[in-house]
């Protein structure tokens, strides 16, 4: 018999039409001569909503041609196969190899042809994500800037007020710099209100997505990660988009009255369980796998992550869904006032963004969190060779929970290249993660 009681989420088909909106706004737009932006969605996408315009976010895309190319591997495949005969080599980013190839077939894996932006816009949050832009903007033509992001350390470091005051100063500066930029090579007038407005939205957007990640504090368990990829991706493509607001609402809400009711992801959880690192786009079905053995994945330092939404509680030495401008008390009357908020906001509330940027002691200590607050029995570790980033400091995360007598193994793969992901040894890896901890299949 089940252990717990499980419904499907009443939601659910509201985030698929959400996902599907945004691609097929995205095709119109191309078809229609409506200005489209491109760059990563971890990237300030609030910037260019000064402008009527579509943004086109590549993570989100490549990871869903990853995902379809499960059962269809024809374009998934030619992408790869066109990026490296254009001598993009197999240890780049997958992702990019990704992109760049389906620039190169001009091909849009929603279908096509590749949707030419009016120009890029990138945050450089690491080495690859720089220079992704850089190459698709020379690629097609367009012009390209990029906000150079150093985010605050971590709490465990102690930066000095100095330090995060330039900082913010250097970004924000930038910003006001790039929307300049954006209305001499667009020949448009940027709309402060628009800004603002999509600002509010995407911090109060990410802040709500952080609220939805605290409720499966539960136990059981209200999502699984599997589950959480469809959700979070909400922000990652419209955080800076009101339906996109409406939508968390209306998740945290739900996922609250499961909390009460005792309405569990999975029916039989038995074992709590933390991901680091990206998942394979391309085989999902690892989390199924874990099922067999009641195991479930509660999150994830990266699925709670995307997008931002956290700020450091120093009474309580812990993260906290942040507060945005309005819960705050801030009222964002000017660019320059938007533009300040904005800086500090990136700088201090994503954990990707610093993961990437600062691994070591602070990120050790934040998954140690994870792993306390979150009531995880153990840790399965994505050694990613598709994205160094993700990857950074993950054996020295491995030593340290071994140390604090937390259960951990690592895997080996690539979130998007399927070719670089063993399938059968990763359960070989579960099955022997799971015997030592006594546990057999249901």
């Amino acid at each position: 018999m089940a252990k717990y009681k499980t419904e499907p989420l009443k939601c659910w088909d509201k985030a698929k039409e959400l996902r599907s909106e945004v691609y097929d706004r995205i095709a119109k737009a191309r078809d229609e001569g409506t200005m489209i932006v491109s760059g990563g969605t971890e990237s300030a996408i609030s910037l260019p909503a000064g402008f009527d315009m579509e943004f086109f976010g590549g993570e989100p895309y490549v990871a869903g041609c990853a995902f379809m190319g499960k059962n269809d591997s024809s374009k998934y495949m030619k992408y790869f196969e066109t990026a490296e005969a254009a001598k993009f080599p197999r240890d780049l980013c997958a992702y990019m190899r990704l992109s760049v190839g389906s620039l190169l077939c001009n091909s849009y894996a929603f279908g096509g042809t590749y949707p030419k932006p009016a120009f890029n816009l990138q945050t450089h949050i690491c080495d690859t994500q720089g220079k992704w832009y850089q190459i698709m903007s020379e690629l097609e033509g367009v012009p390209y800037n990029a906000l150079d992001l150093i985010p605050f350390e971590w709490e465990s470091e102690y930066e000095s007020e100095e330090s995060k005051n330039l900082k913010h100063k250097y970004l924000k500066d930038q910003m006001l710099d790039i929307i300049d930029w954006m209305e001499d090579i667009s020949g448009k007038k940027y709309d402060d209100e628009k800004f603002i407005n999509a600002l509010n939205c995407e911090c109060e957007s990410a802040s709500l997505w952080a609220q939805c990640c605290m409720v499966n504090r539960s136990i059981p368990a209200v999502m699984d990660e599997k589950m959480m990829h469809s959700l979070y991706v909400i922000a990652a493509l419209m955080r800076h988009e009101k339906a996109s607001v409406n939508f968390y609402k209306e998740l945290l809400d739900e996922l609250k009255d499961r909390a009460e009711r005792g309405i569990a992801a999975f029916e039989n959880e038995r074992l709590r369980l933390l991901l680091d690192g990206m998942p394979p786009w391309h085989s999902l079905e690892i989390y199924r796998y874990i099922e067999e053995f009641g195991g479930v994945s509660i999150g994830s330092h990266f699925s709670f992550g995307v997008s931002g939404g956290w700020a450091y509680d120093s009474k309580q030495d812990t993260r906290v869904p942040a507060m945005p401008p309005k819960e705050a008390g801030v009222e964002l009357r000017t660019r320059e006032d938007a533009c300040s908020w904005y800086s500090k906001w990136l700088l201090n509330t994503n954990t990707i963004l610093r993961s990437l940027k600062l691994s070591g002691q602070g990120k050790n200590k934040h998954i140690l969190d994870l792993v306390k607050k979150w009531n995880v029995d153990g840790v399965l570790i994505h050694l990613n060779r598709g994205c160094e980033g993700t990857a950074a400091g993950q054996m020295e995360i491995r030593y340290f929970l071994a140390e604090n007598n937390i259960p951990v193994i690592t895997f080996e793969g690539n979130h998007a290249d399927i070719r670089e992901f063993d399938l059968p040894r990763v359960k070989t890896t579960i099955n022997t993660f799971m015997e030592t901890l006594d546990l057999k299949k249901l």
